[in-house]
């Protein structure tokens, strides 16, 4: 299995229901080969965490590279993160 994380820093000012969408967007993505995916803005526990989180399981490294390629999902990182976030940080790991 490979888990996807990403985290996100939105620009100062953004409105978070556009993150909201976006979370929402790569939630609904038909993939193949996911097991599960979360997606949450920062709950603000704690001062300096970033502002949302994906984590995504896939059932190997194969099924994570189409999902990473997928067009839609590009579309939705172009059209709806890039223009609200200010950095993205990403890993994935075998488990």
């Amino acid at each position: 299995m490979i888990r996807n994380v990403v985290v996100g820093r939105v620009r100062p000012g953004t409105d978070l229901s556009l993150v909201q969408e976006a979370l929402d967007a790569i939630v609904a993505l038909p993939v193949e080969g996911l097991v599960d995916v979360r997606a949450g803005l920062d709950a603000g526990l704690r001062a300096g965490a970033w502002s949302f989180a994906i984590t995504s399981d896939f059932v190997d490294a194969e099924a994570y590279r189409v999902y990473d390629a997928e067009a839609e999902h590009n579309r939705i990182r172009r059209e709806m993160f890039d223009p609200v976030c200010e950095e993205i940080a990403r890993v994935q790991f075998q488990f």
